[in-house]
């Protein structure tokens, strides 16, 4: 009977021990899982960065090689500017593709409409968002879907150069941008 009570204990020792060393595994394994899902996420974090950087560069080098003219104190196109809107839709889709790429499924794209420093804050505020939703309406009309553009009117807030004390500097901060949000 005394062996057979010293067996006993024995199994249930070992049980205890069998039990404990299965929960600290689990609990390590959950803690490496945990490491794992952290390391993966930075991963994919990074990846996202590098692809908002990537494709915002790319944006704003086709918005300035393909910048409109607006009437002056207006928010109509001068003629001239179909195949440049054109190429801004074109550049659009090739970002789509790349920020899919990148695993990116929730994003926006921002059209931002600038004005020189010329007349009442107010008033450039307001016109630089029409010339904006101007812009933003082309390329939906061109493919780009309503749901990922939208219009952001800065006005004067930031120029490109300052001071804008010629018409050249003027003109260069009488633009808009595309950017991506994510």
């Amino acid at each position: 009977m005394k062996n057979h009570m010293v067996v006993g204990k024995t199994g249930i020792t070992v049980a205890m021990v069998a039990l404990g060393m299965l929960f600290a595994a689990g609990r390590v394994n959950a803690q490496l899982g945990g490491l794992m899902d952290k390391a993966k996420g930075a991963a994919e974090s990074g990846a996202k960065g590098k692809a908002e950087k990537e494709v915002n560069a790319k944006l704003l080098a086709e918005g300035k090689k393909n910048q409109c003219s607006f009437k002056t104190d207006s928010d109509q196109l001068m003629p001239g500017c179909d195949n440049k809107i054109k190429k801004l839709a074109d550049a659009l889709v090739d970002a789509k593709k790349r920020l899919q790429m990148a695993g990116v499924k929730s994003y926006k794209f921002e059209v931002s409409g600038h004005t020189d420093s010329s007349g009442k804050a107010e008033h450039n505020k307001e016109l630089s968002g029409k010339r904006a939703q101007v812009i933003v309406k082309e390329l939906v009309s061109r493919g780009i879907a309503q749901s990922e553009i939208i219009a952001v009117g800065m006005g004067s807030d930031r120029p490109l150069v300052t001071p804008d004390d010629t018409p050249k500097k003027k003109a260069q901060n009488r633009r808009y941008e595309i950017q991506v949000r994510l």
